[in-house]
């Protein structure tokens, strides 16, 4: 494994998964803004270990791995945390519709990339705005900072839904071709 900037900082993201968990169920009256806060640097380093992988040409095949199920396994663990603490049908659901979305399109994307074809469900604009809606709801539901701000994380929620609607259906769509010819 080649020990990168952008791999070490993959590997910083694995780390605060547990820590993140941990500061959740912390005795402490700050404990939904400390999540938030490790949530939200976390994402950081998500969004810098992809720009700097490119930027400096560090690109490895350990990264292209780690880097998605790091980012999965915080932001699904982050949504069974506010479904649980919310206890509301509106996190809930579209907690179940993007936990499934991403086993969906995963899934997908191991299947196109043993027919030769991951490129057509490769990561589109849509799935990067997506990401970042959702980014950013589960930064201001889990700070419970104020009413104000959940009901921001509730409409960026709502947003973050529909888009991981809409890319799952179009990557769905681009690899409905390769999907018949298999089937």
């Amino acid at each position: 494994m080649p020990l990168t900037i952008p791999n070490m900082l993959t590997l910083l993201r694995v780390v605060l998964i547990p820590v993140f968990l941990a500061s959740f169920f912390a005795p402490t009256e700050h404990r939904y803004l400390i999540a938030a806060f490790i949530f939200w640097f976390a994402a950081g380093t998500d969004m810098l270990d992809g720009y700097l992988a490119r930027k400096l040409n560090q690109s490895t095949k350990f990264g292209a791995f780690l880097d998605p199920v790091a980012d999965k396994v915080m932001v699904c663990g982050a949504l069974v945390l506010l479904s649980q603490d919310y206890n509301s049908v509106w996190m809930t659901v579209p907690a179940i519709i993007m936990i499934s979305r991403e086993i969906i399109i995963s899934a997908l994307r191991e299947w196109m990339a043993e027919l030769g074809k991951r490129g057509i469900v490769a990561v589109s604009i849509w799935g990067k705005i997506k990401t970042a809606a959702q980014m950013l709801a589960i930064i201001a539901l889990l700070s419970r900072y104020n009413e104000f701000v959940i009901n921001i994380g509730y409409g960026l929620l709502a947003i973050a839904t529909a888009l991981t609607i809409s890319s799952m259906v179009s990557y769905l769509w681009a690899a409905t071709h390769s999907l018949k010819q298999e089937a």
